[in-house]
This record gives structure tokens, C-alpha cells and sequence, in this order.
């Protein structure tokens, strides 16, 4: 228990000695605080009072002391060799008044020797304006190659919008060095590729104006190396807006800038401008932009355009001298020493087998080939014009080739030459037999020998003895489809059906699906009156061929047969969608509108056969028909009055005039009916007479139509005018030389409209009770 007990020391005097004169533990000391970097720094990042021991204390519990969480104030960031902060300034009486801090402190992990700050109690430095400078540059290089690669991709909208807001950071990028004072060290690469880039990216959306604006900003401004050069590009939009004259101007220009180092550049510039006058219409001023480009580096395609050029001039020596400059370009083997191998080395074997059908290989493939196209092309266009006639021209043209370094492409002319004279079908008949019988004397086994002959036969229509060399044929080659194709022809032609059509379906057990043998089979069918048979080897046949018009009109005529006007109908429309000048099919589809009483629909398939037949009267005058059975009597007007310019002594059109403007209460009906008289009188006899009766007739119907005026809401003479165009329709086609009807009703006559509840008479003419017997013929 007394070791417990501490006694002063005997030589104290004073029991307070040295009281207040020990020094102070460095971690006290507030007079260097101000120069502490780590609490200055502290001072100026806390946004929050130091944490204390007392933290999340309930508002009921005790106060917190100094003896609670004493291990939250850390201390072991002090420097070395310091006492650890006291928890009070008071000290006890009879404590020394050395210094403690001689004792080690507890750290284990020495970190007292570390002193570490917080990053985020660290201030930011801010950015200079170069630095600034150079991050926006990077960003506005992004936004260009993020623009070039949507337009790579096809997403124009999206390289137009990245385009747009390089610009627009490019501007602010200048602003900022304006505001640095920085303005020597502009970036005119940046600016260049900013602008041009957004000129290319409003060029290909289309946007023309637009992209011709950012190209002058470019060529205005004289800061920009090689900025003249675009002008070609401003040519090539000029180009596209059918402003030749400009593009040509702007072509020029550029020609002007362009070093004469750059020669491919100048030679695609002249190009264009040679093609500009070709389009412009100004041959000899294109020959010229073409003859300079074969002067310094000829190629196939500006010799064909040379050649062309000539022949739309007309100058047949100048047309032989450029093709002579044309077999002159110089052309790629084919068969090159590179591609051969010349030693038993299989690894160069193997690299010659890789470079055979490469990227480089298939140019050079290409480039031949376009070549040896621009001059059969030549050879074929220029043969008529350079000699008397065209063997004489082809075989100009197939000596040319032979005594050239392209000799092998006069084994194409030659078979070019005779597919021609297959193409022209002179008719030789007779020559044609004696070269089948020479080569059946050649060799009596071949079986193409006396197909040929037999084909002559059925020229000749000599279908027995034909159908007798097919048969000779067939016992030569049993497989030869030719002559069996062929004999089940003349069979057919021979009215032979049975025998026909077992030919076909023997062809067509050995060739399956080919629609030559099926169209055969259905018409044989339709021949010997099987319809409901034709009509399914048809539709097989449309399995094969769905775009075929003449099959679909086909059906559609077999279903008319048959009565059935709804598949009709839909076979001939479908035929018209594919080939629209059909003029029966035309003539059927108007026919079908008119009989369903639609005639407005009818007007667009007659004016169709209007435009491909001016001069045919008949279609003006089923439009007229149409516009008045539709109750557009104003525009049958018209429509008539067309006519009767177009055509002033066609007396239906007179008639209707006549009935139109009476009908109307206008002037006219006297001066239509006193030229309906002078022409009907100029008529012969024969006109003369059947226009008598057809009056005759119409008379009655005339007294019955005034019975009726009173309940009707048109005038009395439109009744016979309906009966007048009924006949007209169904029976003015049989009568033209240019086209058949294509539609032959089975239900004879179209009936009319009702316009009352009272029958009439549907065999009426003509007739006009204001017109009297003095204008009818004598």
C-alpha cells in the first residue's frame, strides 16, 4: 500500500517550482498555426465543423466528457519526437516539469514519419488558355472524324449535324484566341478541314446553295494553300444543277490553278469539261477537250468518248483516225509473266496462286475488260458510217483490230458480226437450206444438220416434211430437245393436238419448269377448246413468269370467255401495271368501266391510248364519250371542239356538237349543224344513203324522248345521244385498222343509265327535234 505513496523529493524547497515555465508540447503551440500549410489548407476545404466525441448522442443523454471516444483525436500525423496532445492544460501538483516527450509514442506502423494530405483538400489549378486552346482543337477534331465516318456509313443527316458543330466550335475556338490575345498562333489546317468538311457534308445532303457559300469562303480567302482546287468541286454542283455554262467556268478556273505537275488532276478536269459540251450539245468544242487528253495520256473511255463525238459530227475520217488512237491504248495481258510460274519452287508457286485473283489483279481484270468493251462497242456504232454499208464498215473495223496488238478481240467481231445477221432475219430461206444440206452431207448422223433443215421446211410451211427431219433427227439423238420442241410445233401447226401434246409433256418430263413448254401445253388446251385446262396450265405458268403481261392478258381474255368479269378484270389490270401500252388491254379496261357505268374511271385508260395514238380518232372520242355519260357536259364540250379542230369533217363529232350545244341553248348548234350538212352532202352515195336511214330511224326515238322531257332533269336529246355513244362503243373498234377490241361483250349491247321509270327504245341513232329536215342530208 505505500508504494502507492509518492513523496516530494527532499531537496524541493518549492513545492511549485518550475510551474509554469515547462515546455510546451509542439502539437500545443498555436502561434506557428498560421503557418501551417496542412491546417491552412483545412480551413479553407471544411465545409463542417470537426467531429467531436460526443457524435450522434441522444438529446436525453449525458453530456460527453473528456474521458469518452479519446482515441478520435488522432495525432499520429505529428512530427517526430513530440508528446502526444494533452487532454488538459492543468497539471497536477508534484508532476516534473521536464519534458515527457522523451518517451516513444505507440506507432507501430510508423506514421508519424508520413505526413499525407487529402486530395480533395488540395486547390485545383486552373487551366491557361493554351491549354484551353488545345483541348477545344481536339474536341473539333473528333467532331470531324465522327462526321466523316457517319457519311462513310451513309448517315448524312448525322455527318451534316457533327459538321455543323465543329463550326460552330470552331468559331467560339477563334473567339477565345481573340480574347488570349493569341491570334498568331491560329490553326488554318483546323479552319480548312472545318469548312471544307462542312461544305462536302451540305453537298451530299443535297443541300446545294448552302454548300456553294462554304466553298467560297474558302476560295476567298488567300491564307488557304491550294484552295483554288475546289472549284472543281463548286464545277461538280454547278453540274448537278444543270448550270453547264457556270460548271464550265468553275472547271476552268480550276484548270488555271492546277500546276502542271498535277497531271491526272488536269486530265479529269478536261474530261469534264469535255463531257459538258457533249451534254451542251457542242461537239467540236468537246473533240478538242478529248483530242488534248489522248495527246497526253490516252485511255480507252476518252477514246470511245472521241469516237462519239466524231460520229455525231458526221466525219467519217476523223471517226477512223480516233478508232485507230483507240486500239492504240495500250492494254494489260491477260496472261501476264508475273502470273506464271517459272520454276518448280512451291512456295512461289504459292504466292502466284495468291496474287491471281487478288484486290490488284481483279483492277487490272477490270480495267482490261473496259477496254476491250470501249472498242466493240466503237466497232459496232461506227460500221454503218464509215463505209457504204455496214459489212463493208464491220469488216473496216475487224481488219483494224487484226493488224493491232489486241488481234484476239477480232474473234468477238466475227461472232458479233454473225449474231447480227441473226438479229436482221433477212429472210435467206434458200441459202439458209443449202448450208443444212451441205451439213447434213458432212456428217448424215448430226442431228443439229437436219434440224436446221427441218427449221427451213417450217419456214416454208412445209410442216410434213419438217415434222419428217425432226423425226430423223430424234432417231439420230434421242436426248435432243430442239427437234423434239420442234416436231410437237409442227404437230401443232398440223392441227395434230393429241401427237402435239405428247410431245410437250415428253419435253416436259425431261426439262422441268421451262415456260416455253407450259405456254405451249395451255395453248394447245385452248386450241382444242378445254378451257378449264388452259386456264390451269396458265396459272402454272404464272407460278413461273408472275410479270408476264401477255399471260396475264391472256387469262384474263379466257375469263372474259367464261363470264366471269371480276377475275377478268383483274387479270387485265394486272396486265396493264406491267406493261401499260397494251392498247387491247386499254381498250378493255375503258370498255369494263363504261359497262360497270364508272365512266370517270374510264377517261385515264383512254387518254393513255389518246397519247400513243394522236391520230386515231376514236380515243378523243370515247374521252368526250366518258366526260358526257358522267354529266360533265361543259368538258364534253371542250373535248368535242378539240376534236372538231383535230379532225373538222368527222361527222360523230359534228353530231354531238350539234346535240351538246343545242341541248345547252348555245349559238354554236346552228354553225355545227350547217357543217354537219355541207359534209354529209359531200359524202357518196352510199354514205349518203345509210346517213338517211340512220335519221329514219332515229326519228321515232325522238318523238318517244319528247314524250319523256317533261319528267327528266336533262334535256331530251341526251336520251338519244346515250343510245348514239352505246353504239359507239361497243362497235367502233371492230372497225379501226390500228387496233382490235380487246373486249367483246357476250351480253351484246351496253345497256344505258336509266333516266326514267318509263322503258325506251335502245335502237335509236341519232335525233334532234331543233334541228330541221333541212340540215339532213337530200
Amino acid at each position: 500500500m505505500m508504494t502507492n505513496v509518492h513523496l516530494a523529493p527532499s531537496d524541493d524547497d518549492d513545492l511549485y517550482a518550475g510551474f509554469g515555465q515547462e515546455e510546451v508540447d509542439p502539437a500545443l503551440q498555436t502561434d506557428e498555426l498560421e503557418y501551417d500549410e496542412v491546417f491552412q489548407a483545412a480551413l479553407k476545404t471544411s465545409v463542417r465543423p470537426p467531429g467531436t466525441s460526443s457524435g450522434n448522442r441522444r438529446m436525453t443523454g449525458r453530456l460527453g466528457t473528456g474521458a469518452g471516444m479519446r482515441t478520435a483525436l488522432r495525432t499520429s500525423n505529428l512530427p517526430p519526437g513530440t508528446a502526444n496532445r494533452p487532454m488538459t492544460g492543468i497539471r497536477g501538483a508534484g508532476y516534473p516539469g521536464k519534458n515527457s516527450g522523451s518517451r516513444p509514442l505507440f506507432d507501430p506502423l510508423n506514421a508519424s514519419g508520413r505526413v499525407v494530405s487529402s486530395p480533395g483538400l488540395e486547390t485545383k489549378k486552373e487551366e491557361t488558355p493554351e491549354e484551353k486552346i488545345r483541348s477545344l482543337e481536339g474536341r473539333i477534331n473528333s467532331l470531324i472524324e465522327e462526321s466523316c465516318f457517319a457519311s462513310s456509313r451513309g448517315e448524312k443527316k448525322l455527318a451534316l449535324e457533327r459538321a455543323k458543330e465543329s463550326s460552330t466550335k470552331e468559331r467560339s475556338l477563334a473567339r477565345l484566341r481573340e480574347q488570349a490575345s493569341l491570334k498568331d498562333t491560329h490553326n488554318l489546317d483546323l479552319t480548312f478541314s472545318v469548312l471544307f468538311n462542312l461544305a462536302n457534308q451540305y453537298a451530299l445532303n443535297e443541300m446545294y446553295t448552302e454548300a456553294l457559300n462554304a466553298y467560297q469562303v474558302i476560295t476567298k480567302n488567300r491564307m488557304f494553300n491550294n484552295a483554288g482546287r475546289l472549284k472543281v468541286n463548286m464545277g461538280n454542283i454547278y453540274f448537278k444543277l444543270g448550270q453547264y455554262a457556270k460548271a464550265i467556268k468553275f472547271y476552268r478556273m480550276a484548270l488555271d490553278q492546277v500546276p502542271n505537275t498535277h497531271k491526272s488532276m488536269r486530265i479529269k478536269i478536261m474530261q469534264n469539261i469535255g463531257i459538258l459540251f457533249v451534254k451542251m450539245g457542242q461537239y467540236s468544242d468537246a473533240c478538242s477537250s478529248f483530242e488534248w487528253i489522248m495527246s497526253e495520256q490516252p485511255d480507252s473511255k476518252t477514246g470511245l468518248h472521241l469516237i462519239l463525238c466524231y460520229y455525231a459530227m458526221g466525219d467519217k475520217e476523223r471517226t477512223k483516225n480516233a478508232f485507230q488512237q483507240l486500239l492504240d491504248v495500250v492494254i494489260e495481258d491477260e496472261e501476264g509473266e508475273k502470273y506464271v510460274a517459272i520454276n518448280d519452287d512451291p512456295l512461289s508457286n504459292l504466292i502466284i496462286e495468291a496474287i491471281k485473283n487478288d484486290n490488284l489483279r481483279r483492277i487490272e481484270r477490270s480495267k482490261k475488260q473496259e477496254s476491250e468493251y470501249c472498242i466493240l462497242t466503237a466497232a459496232k456504232l461506227i460500221s454503218p458510217m464509215i463505209e457504204d454499208n455496214y459489212t463493208q464498215g464491220y469488216n473496216w473495223c475487224v481488219d483494224s483490230i487484226k493488224k493491232s496488238a489486241i488481234s484476239q478481240l477480232a474473234n468477238d467481231l466475227e461472232i458479233n458480226k454473225a449474231v447480227m445477221y441473226l438479229k436482221q432475219k433477212r429472210g435467206q430461206i434458200d441459202e439458209s437450206q443449202m448450208y443444212a444440206e451441205i451439213g447434213r452431207e458432212a456428217d448424215s448422223y448430226n442431228a443439229a444438220a437436219f434440224v436446221n433443215l427441218g427449221n427451213c421446211c417450217f419456214q416454208k410451211g412445209d410442216y410434213e416434211k419438217a415434222k419428217e427431219l425432226y423425226n430423223v433427227a430424234l432417231e439420230n439423238d434421242a436426248s435432243c430437245i430442239e427437234a423434239l420442241y420442234n416436231l410437237g410445233l409442227s404437230h401443232k401447226k398440223l392441227r395434230s393436238y393429241e401427237e402435239a401434246l405428247a410431245c410437250f409433256f415428253k419435253l416436259h418430263s425431261i426439262v422441268r419448269n421451262y415456260s416455253h413448254i407450259l405456254y405451249q401445253i395451255a395453248h394447245i388446251y385452248e386450241l382444242n377448246g378445254d378451257i378449264d385446262q388452259s386456264i390451269e396450265w396458265y396459272l402454272k405458268l404464272l407460278g413461273l413468269v408472275p410479270t408476264d403481261p401477255v399471260i396475264l392478258h391472256k387469262l384474263g381474255h379466257l375469263f372474259d370467255n367464261e363470264g366471269d368479269k371480276q377475275q377478268a378484270y383483274q387479270y387485265h389490270y394486272e396486265s396493264y401495271r406491267y406493261y401499260p401500252s397494251n392498247l387491247e388491254v386499254i381498250d378493255w379496261l375503258g370498255s369494263y368501266y363504261i359497262e360497270m357505268q364508272i365512266s370517270e374511271k374510264a377517261i385515264d385508260y383512254f387518254e393513255r391510248a389518246a397519247l400513243m395514238q394522236p391520230d386515231e380518232v376514236k380515243w378523243q372520242l370515247m374521252i368526250a364519250s366518258c366526260f358526257r355519260r358522267s354529266g360533265n357536259y361543259h368538258k364534253a364540250l371542250e373535248t368535242y371542239s378539240s376534236i372538231h379542230k383535230t379532225f373538222p369533217s368527222n361527222v360523230e363529232c359534228l353530231k354531238f356538237l350539234v346535240k351538246l350545244c343545242s341541248d345547252m341553248g348555245l349559238p354554236e348548234a346552228s354553225d355545227y349543224g350547217q357543217k354537219l350538212k355541207r359534209i354529209e352532202k359531200s359524202r357518196n352515195s352510199g354514205g349518203s344513203s345509210s346517213s338517211r336511214r340512220a335519221s329514219r330511224n332515229s326519228s321515232a326515238v325522238s318523238e318517244e324522248a319528247r314524250s319523256l322531257s317533261g319528267r327528266r332533269r336533262f334535256p331530251a336529246s341526251y336520251l338519244e345521244e346515250e343510245s348514239l355513244d352505246e353504239e359507239f362503243v361497243t362497235s367502233s373498234f371492230k372497225s379501226g385498222n390500228a387496233v382490235e377490241s380487246g373486249y367483246n361483250d357476250p351480253l351484246g349491247p351496253l345497256p344505258t343509265r336509266p333516266k326514267t321509270g318509263m322503258a325506251k327504245n335502245d335502237g335509236d341513232d341519232f335525233g334532234d327535234d331543233d334541228i330541221g329536215e333541212d340540215l339532213l342530208p337530200e
